[in-house]
């Protein structure tokens, strides 16, 4: 079973995201800030990191820098996921720069977040 680390500061979108996952057979892991998500993915190793941007002390981009720069987590894919609106085409930008593989909405549908995850790490 593939194993997914869910980063949010908002326990509902924790929550409901762990839920959506669950229901399709991924095993799910969970980090309230950028912190706590570097200390779980050094020790649980997921196979994929759901990350939130906006974030308080660290924010998801310095949160995926620090993981891309140890050896134990670079090779984890990070998928950033975003509540706010940010500016497309500079969010692909700073995905590129930190190799992250992209970034989708918190308000995607189950559909699409499931696609795009397949997409990165199979079912």
């Amino acid at each position: 079973m593939k194993k997914i680390l869910v980063v949010d500061d908002e326990k509902e979108i924790r929550e409901l995201t762990k839920e959506r996952l669950i229901q399709n057979k991924y095993a799910v892991l969970t980090a309230s800030s950028g912190n706590e998500a570097i200390i779980i993915a050094k020790n649980h190793q997921p196979d994929l990191i759901l990350l939130d941007i906006a974030m308080p002390e660290m924010d998801g981009y310095q949160a995926c820098e620090e993981l891309k720069q140890d050896k134990k987590t670079k090779d984890i894919p990070v998928l950033f996921l975003t509540g706010k609106d940010l500016d497309p085409k500079g969010l692909t930008e700073r995905c590129n720069e930190l190799s992250a593989h992209g970034h989708i909405s918190k308000m995607s549908s189950l559909r699409e977040m499931i696609e795009k995850i397949q997409e990165i790490i199979g079912i």
